[in-house]
């Protein structure tokens, strides 16, 4: 089982990401499982149908220790299995806690053992906070692939390359790698070469360039992934080829951040260009 983490900065398009190259590693027969790590308990929506799940912590608040898999996880499109971690109340604790909470009770219910034949474990994780909690995939090795959700923007690109120092800080404990940037779009000028560049100087790959296409838009609006609203468009066979990319991905590296000054480097080159 592949054991992958999406990171990326709040709003850079990553639950939307995530559960779209998900749908399409089970269109292509791979058994999938998704562990939503954001308190807004929004990383499995549209695999469900926009149906609202029960989150872990809610669900032990509610019915205490005594929890089935059953109560936790719910099957979506191609077969997906679907779990969100949840937070805690507003104003009150932590909200790394959940995913902590959750991964440990996944574990002790055996949602990754050998006989649930899974392919993948996707945890798609709040990326710009790089708390303890937050960073507890890859800081305990239960995450192994790390791809972080990026685009050509100022804060976009700061909060990857932060998360590129969480990878760097655990690689040697751990394992965990990078496997590369996928740029969602946000029509920059000169922004696919802008990503490129910044993965060559971290030391790893733009796996994948998304366009910006309203057809997103309109296939949550309809609480529906891409590839389940409409198949047979141009976006649908974009994260075909992201989620392609990632299954035949064999670039698995420790990344080099780069310093402040050269993200601001990149921004004047590329954009004046």
């Amino acid at each position: 089982m592949r054991k992958v983490a999406i990171y990326g900065k709040g709003g850079i398009g990553k639950s939307t990401t995530t559960q779209n190259t998900v749908a399409a590693l089970g269109e292509m027969g791979k058994r999938v499982m998704v562990i939503g790590c954001d308190p807004k308990a929004d990383s499995t929506r549209l695999l469900l149908g926009g149906l609202v799940q029960g989150t872990v912590l809610d669900t032990l608040r509610e019915e205490g220790e005594d929890v089935e898999l059953g109560d936790v996880m719910r099957t979506g499109f191609a077969d997906c299995r679907c779990v969100e971690s949840g937070g805690p109340e507003p104003g009150v604790g932590c909200a790394g806690r959940g995913i902590i909470t959750s991964i440990n009770l996944l574990e002790q219910l055996g949602a990754y053992e050998e006989d649930k034949q899974l392919d993948y474990a996707f945890y798609d994780v709040l990326g710009d906070v790089v708390c303890g909690g937050f960073a507890m995939p890859i800081r305990e090795g239960k995450a192994e692939e790390i791809y972080i959700v990026v685009s050509g923007e100022m804060m976009a690109m700061y909060a990857a390359n932060n998360i590129c120092k969480g990878i760097r800080k655990f690689a040697d404990a751990g394992g965990v790698r990078l496997g590369g940037l996928i740029c969602n779009s946000r029509n920059v000028d000169n922004e696919k070469e802008m990503i490129e560049q910044l993965a060559k100087q971290i030391g790893t790959q733009m796996i994948h360039f998304v366009p910006r296409d309203n057809i997103v838009q309109r296939a949550e609006i309809n609480r529906k992934t891409v590839i389940d609203y409409e198949p047979d468009c141009g976006q649908a066979d974009e994260y075909r080829t992201l989620a392609a990319n990632i299954e035949n991905n064999d670039m698995f590296v420790i990344p080099k951040p780069i310093e402040i000054d050269a993200l601001e480097h990149l921004l004047v080159e590329y954009g004046m260009v």
